[in-house]
């Protein structure tokens, strides 16, 4: 069974609920019919009699049929299925519906809705309600209504805010109607769930899920050289900075880590308090990061034959799409080392100071509005080469205007064109912030020369054409590909420069090396 493909079948359900198998978390629910309660397959109470176990393939269905979620295994620290498919168009319009409704960045101008959610689907209300219920078994409110509870149940759980702020945040428009709903669904109010934990736990840790297996070092290995002193920290099993994120009209600005419980499968997320007010978007670009939410078991099915040594490997993500643009431009041609230097300059330059516990945390990232009104010899004193200086103030002016949106609730093919048509952008680092920023699972710089050494097409007449050909046996995964290939050991230590966009710029390869060690490559053609 694969934990991605519906539909499900119950007899591989329940073998994998008897072994509390971590692959599958996340990718189905088990409802128990004698307690009325739904559970994770890694939930730590005793196995249920198959008689009494119903199988759902999301905590939307679970819900809808009745059952609450346990209050052990906690269904909201789970995973989600992601499913990129390649099936037919009403199980993608499905997909892409639900993905919508779980990206809160998606909804920066309005409230996410059916009229609105189809509207931007191009299709009538009506029809997606059909699709999302042939599909997924409830409607666009109930899959909604589900994440918003579990959302504020985690945060009832795992943070001490007040219960009228959670409400809000969690997506509701009122303390009543989230009293209301809370109860309706859980059977219980708000303050019970908290009364309970307070006595025994007074943290404000924010656990979340992953599916092994997770290369851990190669993840931590990537940040680490890449990390920007000031700005960010990164330890044996952890990663500390700070964050500055815009959000129902005004901007937000703290710091936070997140560390590795690798016996659990989880990553623990603590926030300043400052962040709390937006911890939900917190959690979802921490999520993205770290690439919590992929499905190995689907990856690997597809990728395992061409990348044997691969098989935990996560696509890097960042904590901002933005941030992620700017230092791929100051990356392109140079080495890790230099362009971590350039960032570094433009950080102490621009960036707003911040104080902090963490004495290695004092500068935020400049803001889209600081650089977007950089002059030229500002940034050349720095030692920003011109190319460079004309793409980052176009980045950070279309980010600032709101014309181009830098993260995984944008629409894919839009933004790769919107950031083509800025000056010093190609096709490669278009490819690599869809990949990493927009967490397209399919991005495929097919241009990228480690790329055609990788796989051995960089003597053919047309590598880019023969390199987009191998490719299609990987799809729709071909960003994990990617990454498999440049960290695969047949590679030499120095990187390739990728060929230069029009306009004269260019674009380099990420760094080609096996787990992506500390080591740092010594030629040029490493993004930051």
């Amino acid at each position: 069974m694969s934990p991605a493909d519906p539909p499900l079948h119950p007899d591989a359900c329940y073998l994998a609920l008897k072994t509390r198998d971590a692959r599958f978390d996340g990718a189905f629910y088990t409802g128990v019919t004698s307690t009325g309660i739904y559970c994770r397959p890694v939930c730590k109470v005793r196995t249920p009699r198959r008689e009494n176990c119903r199988f759902f393939a999301c905590a939307a269905q679970a819900e809808s049929a009745g059952f609450r979620p346990c209050l052990r295994c906690r269904p909201e620290l789970a995973p989600q299925a992601l499913r990129w498919s390649v099936q037919d168009a009403s199980a993608v319009l499905a997909q892409q519906a639900a993905r919508l409704l779980d990206e809160p960045e998606a909804w920066t101008a309005e409230p996410p809705s059916v009229d609105a959610l189809a509207k931007r689907l191009g299709i009538s209300d009506r029809h997606l309600r059909r699709i999302f219920e042939q599909q997924l078994g409830v409607t666009p409110l109930q899959y909604l209504q589900t994440r918003r509870l579990l959302t504020a149940k985690q945060l009832l759980a795992d943070t001490r805010l007040p219960v009228t702020e959670i409400a809000l945040i969690s997506g509701f428009g009122s303390v009543r109607r989230f009293n209301a709903a809370f109860a309706g669904h859980y059977g219980l109010s708000p303050g019970a769930l908290r009364r309970e934990r307070s006595a025994t736990d007074a943290t404000c840790e924010v656990r979340l899920g992953w599916r092994p297996p997770y290369d851990v070092d190669a993840m931590l290995g990537f940040f680490r050289t890449r990390a920007i002193e000031g700005l960010e920290s990164v330890t044996e099993r952890q990663l500390s900075r700070t964050l500055a994120l815009d959000s129902g009209g005004r901007r937000w600005e703290g710091w936070l880590s997140a560390r590795f419980d690798e016996a659990h499968c989880q990553l623990v997320l603590r926030v300043s308090d400052s962040l709390h007010g937006v911890l939900p978007l917190v959690i979802r670009r921490i999520r993205a990061a770290f690439d919590l939410d992929a499905d190995p078991h689907a990856i690997n099915a597809r990728l395992h034959g061409s990348f044997p040594l691969g098989d935990g490997l996560r696509v890097p993500g960042s904590l901002s799409g933005y941030e992620l643009a700017v230092r791929a431009v100051l990356g392109q041609q140079i080495t890790v080392a230099a362009a971590r230097t350039l960032a570094q300059r433009l950080v102490h330059r621009f960036g707003a100071p911040i104080v902090t516990p963490d004495p290695a945390l004092r500068h935020l990232f400049p803001a889209p509005e600081v650089l977007a009104a950089a002059e030229g010899d500002a940034l050349g004193q720095l030692g920003i080469v011109r190319q460079r200086q004309a793409a980052i103030v176009a980045i950070a002016r279309a980010v600032a205007e709101g014309r181009v949106q830098l993260h995984p609730g944008a629409d894919v093919p839009t933004t790769i064109a919107a950031l083509k048509e800025l000056p010093g952008i190609g096709d490669w680092t278009a490819q690599y912030v869809a990949m990493r920023a927009l967490r397209w699972p399919d991005a495929f710089p097919a241009g990228d020369v480690a790329l055609h050494k990788a796989l051995g097409v960089q003597q053919a007449r047309q590598p880019a054409r023969e390199a987009e050909a191998a490719s299609q046996a990987w799809k729709p995964w071909r960003s994990y590909a990617v990454v498999r290939a440049w960290s695969a050991g047949q590679l030499p230590p120095e990187a390739p420069t990728a060929p230069p966009p029009r306009g004269g710029a260019t674009s380099g390869p990420a760094k080609p090396v096996p787990r992506w060690p500390a080591k740092e490559a010594t030629a040029p053609g490493d993004p930051i």
